[in-house]
This record gives C-alpha cells, sequence and structure tokens, in this order.
C-alpha cells in the first residue's frame, strides 16, 4: 500500500528516535544512517574503535527486523568469508556456486568494519554488489537482497585502488569520541549494559515498509532548491572540496531523504545540511565544509546563532540608554541602529516557521521596541 509524506516522515522519525535512544551523543551516526535506510545508499563511519558503531547499525536491523550480516575485514579476507563457501558437492557435479545462508549475499543490512582492509579479491565483488546489488561470482550472477551496506573505518583510504569503493558510500561521518559533558550519561548507560539492563528492541517497521517509504523520496519536489544546491558546488570548488559527477547526482537523493524525514514535500535550504555528510573525504574535510554551511546557509542553526549575536548587542544597547540623559545627541544613533536591528531580524526569520526561532525573534523585537519606546521619551518625541 502506498505511504504518503506525513506517514513516511512520522515513521522514519520514530525509527531515528528508537536508533540513538540507547546511544549518548550520537544523535549525527543515527540520523546518517536513517538517511542512508531510507535513500537505499550506503554510508562510512570513520573514527576510531569503540565509538558504538557496530552496535548502532545492528540495533538499525533490530528496529526493521532486517536480516543482518557483520564481518571485521583484513588483507586476508577470503570472498568466501563474505560470501559463502564454494558448495564441494556441486563442484562435483560440475556446477559452480556458492553457500550463502547467513551470509552477506542474504542480508538486508550488512556492516562490514574495517571496509577499506579489503584486497582486490574482495573489493571487485562488493564495488558490484553496491552499485548493481549483483555478485558476479565465476559463471554466475546473484542477485543480492542487500539494502545498504555500512562500512567502518579508523581512516579515510589513501590507497587510488579504494577510490571507488569509498565513492559508493554516499554518506560519510566522521565519528568522534564523546566529549566530557557526555561522560556522566555514558557511564550511567554503560553500568546498565554491565548489569544486563538493556531494553529490548521492539521493531518499529519491517523491509518492506521501508521499501514504500524509499518510494516517497522520489516524490520530493527539489526544483526550488537546485540552483541553490549548483551555487553551493561551486563555492566548494573554489574552497578545495570537488564533488564527483556520480556524487552530484547523488546528493539530489539525500536531499530528498532529508526533506521527507522532516515531513516537507519540497526541499528547502535547510535539506541542503546533507552536504555535511556527503562532501567531505578526508577526516579535515569535515570540519572544513561545517564552517562552509554554517556561512552559507540559511539554516536553524545559523539563524539562531545570529539571533543570540543580536541579543548581546541588544543587552549592551539598552544599559547604554539607560546611562545617557534626556536630549543626549547619542540617543538619536541608538535609535536608528536598533532600527536597523529590529530590520535585521524581520528579514532573518522571514519565511521561516520553525518555532524555537520565531520565540527568540519575537521576544528580541519585543526588547527593542521597549528600548525605542526609553529612547523616544528621553528625547520627548
Amino acid at each position: 500500500m502506498p505511504i504518503n509524506i506525513k506517514q513516511a516522515s512520522d515513521l522514519s522519525l520514530r525509527f531515528l528516535d528508537e536508533l540513538e535512544k540507547p546511544f549518548v551523543g550520537r544523535h549525527e551516526e543515527a540520523l546518517i544512517i536513517t538517511l542512508a535506510l531510507v535513500s537505499g545508499e550506503h554510508a562510512v563511519l570513520i573514527g576510531e574503535p569503540g565509538t558504538a558503531k557496530s552496535a548502532m547499525v545492528r540495533r538499525a536491523s533490530e528496529l526493521l527486523e532486517a536480516r543482518f550480516f557483520k564481518y571485521l575485514l583484513t588483507k586476508f579476507t577470503e570472498p568466501g568469508e563474505l560470501f559463502g563457501p564454494l558448495d564441494i558437492k556441486g563442484l562435483r557435479e560440475g556446477l559452480y556456486k556458492r553457500v550463502t545462508v547467513g551470509k552477506l549475499p542474504e542480508a538486508d543490512i550488512a556492516f562490514l568494519d574495517e571496509i577499506f582492509n579489503a584486497n582486490s579479491a574482495v573489493l571487485n565483488s562488493l564495488l558490484s554488489i553496491m552499485q548493481e546489488r549483483i555478485l558476479y561470482d565465476g559463471y554466475t550472477e546473484i542477485r543480492v537482497p542487500l539494502w545498504s551496506l555500512i562500512g567502518a573505518s579508523n581512516r579515510p583510504p589513501e590507497e587510488p585502488e579504494l577510490e571507488a569503493l569509498y565513492d559508493r558510500f554516499l554518506f560519510r561521518q566522521h565519528v568522534k569520541p564523546l566529549e566530557a559533558d557526555n561522560w556522566n550519561k555514558l557511564l550511567d548507560y554503560s553500568w546498565k549494559l554491565e548489569k544486563g539492563e538493556e531494553s529490548s528492541v521492539e521493531p518499529v517497521m519491517d523491509m518492506n515498509t521501508l521499501r514504500e517509504i524509499h518510494k516517497a523520496v522520489f516524490t520530493i519536489d527539489l526544483s526550488v532548491i537546485k540552483p541553490r544546491l549548483i551555487k553551493l558546488f561551486l563555492v566548494l570548488q573554489e574552497k578545495g572540496l570537488y564533488v564527483t559527477d556520480r556524487r552530484k547526482g547523488k546528493i539530489l537523493k539525500a536531499i530528498a531523504a532529508h526533506a521527507l524525514l522532516y515531513g516537507r514535500e519540497k526541499a528547502n535550504e535547510d535539506d541542503l545540511i546533507v552536504l555535511k555528510y556527503t562532501v567531505p573525504k578526508d577526516v579535515e574535510d569535515f570540519d572544513k565544509i561545517n564552517v562552509i554551511l554554517m556561512e552559507e546557509l540559511r539554516t536553524k542553526e545559523r539563524v539562531l546563532r545570529e539571533l543570540e549575536e543580536i541579543r548581546s548587542n541588544i543587552l549592551i544597547a539598552r544599559k547604554a540608554v539607560e546611562k545617557v540623559q534626556h536630549f543626549d545627541p547619542r540617543l538619536t544613533e541608538y535609535y536608528r541602529s536598533l532600527k536597523n536591528t529590529r530590520n535585521r531580524i524581520m528579514n532573518l526569520i522571514r519565511d521561516f516557521e520553525d518555532e524555537d526561532v520565531i520565540s527568540i525573534a519575537d521576544e528580541l523585537i519585543e526588547k527593542i521596541d521597549d528600548t525605542l519606546q526609553e529612547i523616544m521619551a528621553k528625547l520627548n518625541m
């Protein structure tokens, strides 16, 4: 049964909430996994061990009741370890086939740790599976049900032969250790795990429902956002962040998935935040693109930051006005400055529908109006 945008959004947001619930400070990682699943794409989590990467992917598969495959790659990993051993009985009969039960060719979601340790024998098969969902094996082609492959690594790949594999991961995230302000929650949760008090996983939906949500991604209207996206690609290129042609097209799907997640039928500038997870290549790029997007996009985060700066300026102006005597010529300058600040706030929140932003803006405008009234009284206007 077809699913509409609201239904898809409600289910996807519930999935995201349930996915991140037991993991302290891992909202972005949960968001990336959710977007990868909604869009039917792949993601790679780059960071040191012990940052809950595999646990999050396993939980995602349980929330979907999906068939799950997990493996740690080394440079010595044989194809049979991932794709199943050769059927000896079949070989005796002249048939070349693998026993794939419980292996990657039968999984809906796969997690491959240290993915960039893949040797050439494994690498070639992974490329076709990720791109075409087909395992080319000897004289046979095996169509696989794989929905998303989530990789993990301590580092981005440096070897040229791994570039094609890395490029197939639409979503990329640098997973950092938790900041100190999260350590207390982390210890509490870790202790619960040690005592065996981890809550059981209740599925949110099944793979068939996820497939219907995925279909809804392609109903999102991207027309408004395309010109802005092209300009951003140019800005990023000027700053040394290059995006392959393949990724440029795939990023549209990431934008649509983000819009659907938050219940929008038309993608807007907020959805361009996915560039933060789809453009970076090297570890340094993650921080670099974050700064660029904060400067270029009128996102909630940026607007809130500007409003807080305005709040500080209003406070300074109010204190100055209180100290100034009646008819002081400086009052006229304060009046003009505050009127300009009021107009700036109005421009910032124009077409903005977020309740938090509107509430803060209304509060600041009220403070400005009170101060303007005080200035007018001192000028006897």
